[in-house]
């Protein structure tokens, strides 16, 4: 009986033991988080999800097709994505909790990792509907990007500076950027703002199959806007079919951020990757051509992760 119980004390024990040990070789996921698959974010984080996937080939690397910037900072500080592409203006706003922007509280979980390319804000509207300035969108159908989004908080305060507000158009359609483009070619839209790279896909098949005319934003505008992130900029001739001269914008910086949780050594890995396959993320998408480490913590409104500020102080970017 007495060797019975010994032998049943041991089992117990046992059980618990491995119950209470941390497992050995748990599985590890890095969800990357995009936007919609016909912008720029979508494919780039499929591109970041190849280079990922070589320096970490035991973890499970997944790429969200998300609402973008305002979704990706909630998921981001909710441990459900660990790693993501934003705004910078919708950074700043999650970071120090803006609610009108989507931010109900501080989102005081996120870190930064890069600072990478420009997005332009990008007011294109069919030639046809006689648009050339941002006074005539006044009376107007417009998309404005999906509800949220860093489009979306784009056209606002470029709208709120240019002293036009959403109840000036006839229409307002918060929708994708490929979706926006279909309701362009039907004729039940006369512009679309979006906010992306250079020669963003959905804007490219706009440009092939309407006249376009591409609305400027002037200086003086995006002066107004009264928010730093908020940077004068050009738009070259050519950037899409049919537009014949460089055209007057406002652009705004993306980051990749992740979240306090993911460890050192893993968002070093991913950070150092990124730089090391810059031609892969370029053939993704011509706008990854502008990422260069030597801005990448320029304009930051957040602190760094330790992994990325461990790889910007093994390249001596920070001292």
């Amino acid at each position: 009986m007495k060797n019975s119980i010994y032998r049943f004390f041991l089992a117990v024990t046992s059980v618990a033991m491995f119950a209470a040990a941390p497992a050995q070789g748990a599985q590890q996921f890095i969800n990357v988080l995009t936007g919609g698959t016909s912008g720029v974010y979508y494919p780039m984080g499929v591109a970041l999800s190849q280079i990922y996937g070589k320096v970490l080939p035991d973890a499970k690397i997944s790429v969200q097709s998300t609402m973008a910037s305002a979704e990706n900072l909630n998921l981001l500080q909710a441990g459900r994505g660990e790693i993501g592409l934003t705004l910078g203006d919708a950074l700043s706003d999650a970071w120090r909790g803006d609610a009108e922007a989507g931010f109900k509280v501080p989102l005081k979980k996120l870190r930064g990792v890069a600072g990478i390319y420009p997005n332009y804000i990008q007011i294109v509207a069919s030639a046809d509907s006689g648009i050339k300035t941002l006074a005539d969108l006044k009376g107007k159908r417009i998309a404005v990007g999906a509800p949220k989004s860093g489009t979306e908080l784009n056209a606002r305060a470029i709208f709120k500076a240019a002293g036009l507000a959403y109840g000036d158009f006839s229409k307002v359609e918060y929708l994708s950027f490929g979706q926006s483009v279909e309701l362009m070619k039907n004729r039940q839209l006369d512009a679309t703002l979006q906010s992306a790279g250079l020669g963003v896909s959905s804007l490219r098949d706009l440009a092939a199959s309407i006249k376009i005319v591409i609305v400027p934003i002037p200086a003086a505008v995006i002066a107004k806007v009264g928010d730093p992130a908020y940077q004068v900029g050009t738009m070259p001739a050519n950037t899409y079919e049919g537009q014949s001269a460089d055209v007057p914008t406002a652009f705004i910086q993306n980051f990749l951020v992740t979240h306090q949780g993911v460890s050192t050594d893993t968002v070093y890995k991913m950070t150092k990757s990124m730089y090391e396959n810059l031609d892969h993320l370029a053939a993704s998408h011509a706008a990854a051509k502008q990422i260069n480490k030597n801005v990448a913590l320029t304009g930051m409104p957040l602190p760094l992760h330790a992994g990325a500020e461990k790889y910007y102080r093994e390249i001596g970017l920070i001292k």
